[in-house]
């Protein structure tokens, strides 16, 4: 295994970018900086393709983040929207346009990681790395990073960044810190034909009973994907929802293919994206959009922005020059991703005081059933809003409050089980 990282005369090879984790983001880091004719390799602990809990919505900021060429294999296409409110004052929405797509995740990032292998970069799976360091015995020179692999393998990098998911050790290296922790719990749920074509082309939203949560049904062809999301601490809670909405739905004599459960972690403001030669990205950074959770579009435009300032961090040839081109990353991400997130944090506050006043907009409202269309087609973004249309701006002021209580730890173990 060794021999892979080594040259004829025994050298040790030493990577542009080494890039832990092929999720959407590791893949679009890989793609952008193999694209840009680096070395690059790509660690994945699973074996690909390999399942992952998601609802699979590919909104227009994923569709237009994706490597020139790339085909979406889009299980369905989504033209309405059912609101509910806890089951209640149920009303679809329709648009004439698509509002944005279905994918399988294992299909969706495998597509992904061979994009970045046909630009160059190289796969190795089933290989877990231990931990990252940049100074000591295993670390050549002031230029490389020495990535420990779990078999007492190192690899060695001119950059590293970070994908390896919400309980990244890469981003626990960088020292990423979180400040919203929430409980997803999803059902793949296999159902018949006349089932399948009730859900067809619509997709439904509904505000749950805790705080901050709601439920989702994405159709994918024969299957549903049915979950639920709310603060972690909330655990027992979440479960019965899942269970209450699964069966309000009537699709509790269904046997579901899969069930899981996972949590998402939304960074803090301050929260450092770099340390050293190592990038941080997606879920290992803590990025997603705090009120909805959605976190592929996060991924993908955060990977590949990880992956173009990887290549310039592995051309550095200083302290000075590395740290220089680290705060232009941080300052990219903050500058796009960073004022989607801000506006997110203050929708989720007001949201989980007002989730009734949430429904009554979507449902009655034409300018947010106007702004919720043209957020999911990409034809404008939470930013954008905020600073291009002033009643978007004086709604935002209305609604901003302080954020909600504390949480605890009490439903880790539901994501195992």
């Amino acid at each position: 295994m060794s021999g892979e990282n080594s040259s004829a005369d025994g050298v040790q090879r030493v990577w542009d970018v080494v890039v832990v984790g092929a999720g959407p983001a590791g893949a679009s880091a890989a793609y952008a900086a193999a694209v840009a004719g680096r070395r690059v390799l790509l660690l994945e602990k699973a074996e690909l393709p390999r399942y992952k809990t998601c609802g699979g919505g590919i909104i227009g900021p994923s569709r237009d983040a994706l490597p020139p060429g790339f085909e979406l294999p889009f299980k369905d296409r989504v033209h309405a929207v059912t609101f509910a409110h806890n089951g209640r004052f149920t009303r679809t929405r329709r648009s004439q346009q698509m509002l944005f797509g279905l994918i399988n995740r294992p299909e969706f990032d495998q597509q992904l990681v061979e994009h970045a292998q046909k630009a160059g970069a190289e796969l190795r799976t089933g290989v877990t790395v231990q931990r990252v360091e940049q100074h000591g015995s295993a670390v050549p020179d002031r230029r490389t990073v020495a990535v420990v692999l779990q078999d007492g393998e190192t690899v060695l990098a001119r950059a590293v960044v970070g994908a390896d998911g919400s309980a990244s050790r890469i981003g626990a290296h960088v020292g990423v810190k979180m400040d919203q922790v929430d409980l997803g719990l999803e059902a793949e749920i296999p159902v018949p034909d006349t089932v399948a074509e009730d859900w067809k082309g619509r997709v439904l939203i509904d505000w749950g009973p805790l705080p901050g949560s709601y439920g989702w049904v994405f159709p994918k062809g024969d299957t549903l994907t049915v979950g639920v999301i709310s603060r972690r601490g909330e655990g027992a809670a979440t479960k019965r929802y899942l269970e209450d909405f699964i069966a309000r739905l009537g699709l509790a004599g269904f046997e579901p293919s899969v069930s899981s459960g996972h949590l998402t972690r939304c960074r803090a403001e301050d929260s450092p994206l770099s340390r050293g030669r190592v990038l941080v990205c997606g879920d290992a950074a803590g990025l997603l959009e705090p009120w909805t959770r959605e976190g592929i579009s996060f991924a993908l435009r955060s990977g590949r922005l990880a992956g173009e300032w990887a290549v310039r961090i592995a051309e550095a040839h200083d302290a000075v020059d590395t740290r220089r081109q680290a705060l232009n990353y941080a300052f990219a991400v903050k500058a796009g991703l960073g004022v989607e997130m801000s506006v997110g944090k203050r929708l989720l506050a007001a949201f989980e005081r007002r989730p009734g006043l949430f429904h009554a907009a979507l449902t009655g409202f034409r300018p947010a059933w106007k702004a919720f269309r043209d957020i999911t087609s990409g034809a404008s973004s939470l930013g954008e809003m905020v600073r291009s249309r002033p009643l978007a701006q004086r709604t935002i002021a209305f609604l901003d409050r302080g954020h909600g209580a504390d949480v605890s730890d009490a439903d880790e173990d539901l994501v195992d089980s």
